[in-house]
């Protein structure tokens, strides 16, 4: 399913994004060496109620996982890139944690993640890598415009990646949201420009570029969600959702 936005719908999307961004904020900003990726995910619970929004992870029970995931935000871990569980675990000096949150206000999906290195030990790869993932995030959203393919997106954020010298997983990406959290099109994290479907203005995309440092296969860890490199490499994920307009892509999960 593909939905276009009516203006009255673009209005509550901009107030949805808004959410996400501040709440990714304030958890990011109270994370410190020690902090239990459950305290993480009690924070995310509180922040999301306070505002009188609902989670759109807590029921979630798609294919690729286990099912309900049961939780309010992904905590990915190092090695881990995706759909991280929270469990009980204290963050260490020097961890490389990802954030990735999805949250429905007024029957509107916004969804958005961020990468950053908890406490001062942080490894140059590391950031290397982070940075890579947010310059094609910026390569993507600069690519998004109305009469642009998706196979331009998707070019554009694999030619970031790939210049920085990562190998790019094409498996799961970035996709549309509107009023459910994952809609068509898919888009790919690397491709061929001039392919697939055509962007239009109230169309709402959430672009993720992710990556691990040095393979692009997957494991699923043995709770049944929680993706990882397959080497037990460091990786990295940033993401926005975006709203295609008649000038552009608007950024919607802005973090203040």
């Amino acid at each position: 399913m593909i939905e276009i936005l009516s203006p009255v719908e673009l209005e509550r999307a901009q107030d949805a994004g808004a959410l996400v961004g501040r709440i990714l904020q304030t958890v990011r900003d109270r994370c410190r060496v020690g902090t239990n990726l459950l305290e993480i995910d009690r924070w995310t619970k509180e922040l999301i109620d306070d505002a009188g929004a609902v989670s759109c992870y807590v029921d979630y029970a798609p294919s690729f996982g286990s099912g309900p995931f049961g939780h309010y935000i992904c905590t990915s871990v190092n090695d881990a890139v995706l759909h991280g569980l929270p469990r009980d675990y204290a963050l260490a000096d020097g961890d490389l944690l990802t954030l990735d949150l999805a949250v429905s206000l007024h029957r509107i999906v916004a969804d958005s993640a961020v990468s950053f290195v908890v406490g001062q030990d942080a490894h140059p790869e590391d950031l290397a890598m982070i940075d890579a993932t947010e310059r094609a995030l910026a390569a993507g959203i600069a690519a998004a415009r109305p009469g642009a393919k998706v196979g331009d997106l998707s070019h554009a954020i694999g030619a970031v990646l790939t210049d920085a010298g990562y190998s790019v997983n094409t498996q799961f990406g970035g996709h549309g949201v509107g009023s459910t959290m994952h809609q068509d099109p898919h888009i790919a994290n690397a491709g061929r420009p001039g392919r697939g479907y055509t962007l239009r203005p109230g169309l709402l995309l959430a672009i993720e570029p992710w990556v691990m440092a040095d393979t692009d296969e997957l494991v699923t860890d043995a709770d049944g969600w929680t993706l990882r490199s397959a080497t037990g490499a460091r990786t990295a994920h940033s993401e926005h959702t975006v709203a295609i307009t008649d000038d552009g892509a608007r950024i919607l999960t802005l973090r203040p």
